[in-house]
């Protein structure tokens, strides 16, 4: 859970990490099945995160401030 501006960049990073992993499979998974089995466990991951980012943002800073 995403709690602070720190959090969110941190995440938000890791983010852009799983993407271009995933960019990378992409072009060096030649297998269908091998690729959607590979980008599965990341897709998930991004989706996971992105909805704790969007959580967060969907807070005003007053109220992510005191949790």
């Amino acid at each position: 859970m995403v709690t602070n501006d720190q959090e969110l960049n941190a995440t938000r990073d890791r983010v852009r990490h799983f993407q271009d992993q995933l960019a990378h499979l992409r072009r060096v998974e030649m297998n269908p099945i091998n690729f959607r089995l590979s980008a599965s466990g990341f897709l998930t991951e991004i989706d996971r995160m992105q909805l704790e980012v969007r959580e967060y943002l969907s807070r005003p800073e007053q109220a992510t401030s005191h949790a």
